[in-house]
């Protein structure tokens, strides 16, 4: 499978859709006359609030990962080229020689 930015965001946009639909659900007041209704709104309410925080901690939380791996990255790039160059190489002959035995 796949993974790509684009699918991540297609999933972002999924959950962002489910939860704007039941935030719509949960803000129609039509059937509060029934006590039990009314009592599951709040838990669901109360439960979207909770996914909602926990989606934007984690994709904060993994955009400062990224990014901490990137510097790091470039860091290692800068202090040690020729390593870089070297592993660079080695991967490009291994890529090569799998491509060339099909």
């Amino acid at each position: 499978m796949k993974f790509s930015n684009r699918n991540a965001s297609k999933g972002l946009g999924g959950i962002e859709q489910l939860l704007s639909d039941l935030g719509s659900l949960l803000s129609s007041k039509e059937l509060d006359s029934i006590p039990q209704i009314r009592d599951v709104r709040e838990r669901l309410s109360d439960g979207v609030g909770r996914v909602r925080d926990t989606v934007a901690h984690a994709a904060e939380e993994t955009a400062t990962r990224t990014r901490d791996a990137a510097r790091v990255s470039n860091e290692y790039a800068h202090e040690e080229p020729w390593r870089v160059a070297g592993a660079a190489l080695a991967v490009g002959a291994v890529i090569g020689f799998c491509l060339a035995r099909r």
